[in-house]
């Protein structure tokens, strides 16, 4: 079982659409995830186009990997560096601070993440 930021069990993210990158509606993380896909985030269209800026489409469906496309409000597991980066421009999402894997705070304290935290 995994925790989340606070120490406490990882509560799921996201079943519609199914996310994480196990796409088991959790932001699990493991060897394979080398993006790190643990930050639970609600979408907004502000990332939406920055990640597509950085060339990474989360807009465009992808059937063939069972990608529907997001929208705003969309609840997602983000990479952690993507969501770094993306803090650093001033268009960070919201976080969803008890669906975050604890291993975010490896590269981001706390302190920061509550900055952006929001309820489901």
């Amino acid at each position: 079982m995994a925790n989340n930021v606070f120490g406490e069990l990882l509560l799921p993210c996201c079943f519609s659409p199914k996310t994480g990158f196990y796409r088991d509606g959790y932001c699990h993380t493991g060897d394979q995830d080398r993006g790190t896909h643990t930050v639970c985030v609600i979408m907004t269209r502000e990332f939406l186009d920055f990640s597509l800026s950085r060339g990474n489409d989360l807009i465009t469906p992808r059937p063939e990997y069972d990608f529907p496309g997001l929208k705003p409000e969309d609840k997602w597991c983000v990479c952690l560096t993507r969501w770094i980066e993306a803090y650093h421009k001033g268009k960070a999402p919201g976080v969803v601070l008890e669906a975050t894997h604890e291993k975010t705070l490896e590269l981001i304290s706390l302190d920061e993440l509550i900055k952006f935290a929001v309820k489901s």
